[in-house]
């Protein structure tokens, strides 16, 4: 099973590195959830560690609409992290109707590729993402960061467990959502994913 850690600047992630994460997504501003982490540190990011990093693409935190200047700088972000040979990035965008946007969504994983793109939790906002996994599927995104619509991953089970099974096999649903290394057995008893996510998933 994947455990990817979620952190905000280049020590957190050599420590989570060190203490066996099988991922990073990588960030600043968690206390806002996540904006994009600088080129610089990416770049370190990538020449030390050895397994996959997932820059966050979000200009500010708030909400998932975008206005057209951040939407440029979302895609310079893009063409900053492919030159680097990212394997993959974290991003979403919802309309004014708390709807996914997937015009725009799409027009971004093409400009991503070959790094592959995950949906985060701008997915719990909507009424059902169950509804929207289909469509995620043909625009091609590989992964969906979501708590199942709940503060916590035990509260949104149901859903998760209902998400992986309608997502497989195109899309890897990522469990999120106050999932930690003392609770990581219950949650991965009870919510059958291959991959998890989390600040403290991993026994520092």
């Amino acid at each position: 099973m994947i455990k990817e850690v979620c952190v905000e600047n280049f020590d957190q992630a050599l420590k989570a590195w060190k203490k066996g994460a099988n991922r990073i997504e990588l960030c600043e501003n968690l206390y806002v959830g996540g904006t994009t982490p600088s080129y610089g540190t990416v770049k370190k990011v990538i020449e030390i560690l050895d397994i996959p990093i997932f820059p966050m693409i979000r200009p500010r935190g708030g909400n998932f609409i975008y206005s057209p200047n951040e939407l440029e700088i979302m895609k310079e972000d893009i063409k900053l992290f492919k030159s680097l040979k990212v394997p993959g990035i974290v991003l979403g965008f919802l309309t004014k109707n708390n709807e996914i946007d997937f015009n725009l969504l799409e027009e971004f994983v093409n400009l991503a590729k070959p790094m592959e793109v995950t949906f985060h939790k701008a997915i719990d906002e909507i009424e059902n993402p169950l509804n929207s996994i289909e469509k995620l599927k043909k625009i091609g995104i590989k992964r969906i960061l979501t708590s199942g619509k709940e503060e916590t991953a035990l509260k949104g089970k149901n859903l998760l467990n209902k998400m992986i099974e309608l997502a497989h096999p195109e899309i890897k649903i990522v469990v999120a959502g106050k999932v930690t290394h003392e609770n990581f057995k219950l949650i991965s008893e009870s919510i059958k994913s291959s991959e998890y996510h989390g600040k403290i998933i991993i026994d520092y």
